[in-house]
């Protein structure tokens, strides 16, 4: 969908978690040595201002990341939530920018975004990056069309809008041929939960395709609350134990601040 603009929901408390094991995954892969090679599929515009009239209209993000910033937040959080300090609030670092934070100079950044504000954005934010190519153009397709070279591990993030059925449906279809594409990469899927829990036959499918880890978290919503969301999460594979345990710690270190 091209009308999807994450700026109204940037910082929110779903992008929190999100964001928080993200980082952690990226930094458990570039502890090893060899290259890493990392695809994005719906990058949006990299950064966020914080103080922005998209952000003000919402103020999702004083529950989410500004909350943390000014209370004592969770020890899990903490790598994640230095990256958001040294960003400061007009230039909060989404999923792309996270990417480019913890890669190094040998790796490579793949980011696809097809909105043209947001495409226009991530240009402005990531251009410059020698390690980054910003292509305008379908995700899904155009992931599958990539492979990583010799001695390359492959890293993919996956966070599409989710604004209709159909964005589920597509990564139904999406994430099978991703895994037979791939067998040894990371693949790293956000997952929204919703008030009325629509997602957890969905969310049992991406389970059943293969063996994975997946850490979330909900919080309470009003019943006469503009929002839908009620929650988020994480599918990932291909990630080791340790990884697993850490995203582990951010979920449930958010669900009980959060989940009451």
């Amino acid at each position: 969908m091209l009308s999807y603009q994450h700026g109204y929901h940037a910082g929110n408390r779903a992008d929190v978690l999100k964001h928080a094991v993200l980082h952690t995954i990226l930094s458990g892969l570039t502890a090893e040595p060899s290259p890493l090679f990392y695809i994005e599929t719906h990058a949006g515009r990299g950064r966020y201002d914080l103080t922005g009239e998209q952000a003000r209209k919402t103020s999702e993000a004083e529950t989410g990341v500004l909350s943390l910033l000014i209370e004592q937040a969770p020890k899990p959080l903490a790598p994640w939530l230095e990256l958001v300090r040294a960003r400061g609030k007009t230039a909060y670092p989404g999923s792309p920018d996270i990417a480019a934070s913890r890669l190094r100079t040998g790796d490579r950044i793949v980011l696809f975004e097809k909105h043209p504000a947001e495409y226009k954005g991530l240009a402005e934010a990531l251009g410059d990056d020698p390690r980054v190519q910003i292509k305008k153009s379908d995700g899904y397709g155009g992931a599958l069309k990539l492979q990583p070279r010799r001695g390359e591990r492959l890293c993919v993030f996956v966070d599409p809008s989710y604004e209709t059925e159909r964005d589920m449906d597509a990564l139904a279809e999406w994430a099978p041929r991703a895994l037979a594409r791939w067998p040894k990469a990371i693949i790293v899927l956000w997952l929204p939960l919703f008030f009325d829990e629509r997602e957890l036959d969905f969310g049992a499918y991406l389970s059943e395709l293969s063996e994975g880890t997946i850490v979330g978290a909900r919080w309470p919503v009003e019943f006469d609350a503009d929002t839908a969301l009620s929650g988020s999460a994480i599918v990932a594979y291909g990630v080791d134990k340790k990884t697993s345990m850490a995203a582990s710690s951010i979920a449930n270190s958010l669900q009980s601040l959060w989940g009451s």
